[in-house]
């Protein structure tokens, strides 16, 4: 089974950040942690533009992403980002080498 990468490339409203930085750090631990098909979720920041994130995250295939998107800690951190975010590009890949 190849596995589904998901690269989310955000950036955040001004004054912004650091909200949405305790918001993904915890959806991003709560996925690993508490999803089976969930393999990898690393949390980016520009270190010289704090309200550009990227996101890498790694899933044993769509059902398992699927999954992450109607998990309780997702649904939660959906709703309280939204107002946060100003722009949001998403690209689903396919690992290569796995």
């Amino acid at each position: 089974m190849s596995k589904l990468v998901i690269v989310v490339d955000i950036v955040t409203k001004p004054g912004a950040a650091e909200a949405f930085g305790g918001l993904i750090r915890a959806n991003a631990k709560a996925a690993v942690r508490d999803e089976p098909g969930c393999r990898r979720f690393d949390v980016c920041v520009d270190p010289k533009a704090a309200d550009h994130w990227f996101l890498y995250e790694m899933y044993d295939g769509e059902a398992a992403f699927d999954a992450h998107m109607q998990a309780p800690h997702y649904l939660e951190f959906a709703a309280a980002a939204k107002p946060l975010i100003e722009t949001l590009t998403i690209r689903r890949l396919q690992l290569a080498n796995g």
